[in-house]
């Protein structure tokens, strides 16, 4: 899977958790919950979507990597690549 790929999943999952993202108008260093307004419980949601549509397994010290679109991508193309 490339980082597009990856990106495009991964912005799939987060307006199917928060309805209300513009992926269009999405910046790659916006944070998630500082910038874009997710609360715990829809970041929780996200995770679980990720988990679930990658098959990895996110462990809480890891999601300060999946902070913005940008850290997430390449946390995850990491994760995928092994």
């Amino acid at each position: 899977m490339n980082p597009a790929d990856i990106r495009a999943a991964f912005i799939e999952d987060l307006t199917s958790v928060a309805p209300d993202i513009d992926p269009e108008t999405l910046d790659d260093d916006e944070h998630m919950q500082d910038d874009l307004g997710l609360d715990s419980m829809d970041f929780l949601n996200l995770v679980s979507a990720l988990h679930k549509r990658f098959g990895l397994p996110i462990p809480e010290s890891d999601y300060p990597e999946l902070a913005t679109t940008a850290k997430a991508v390449r946390y995850l193309g990491k994760a995928l690549a092994g």
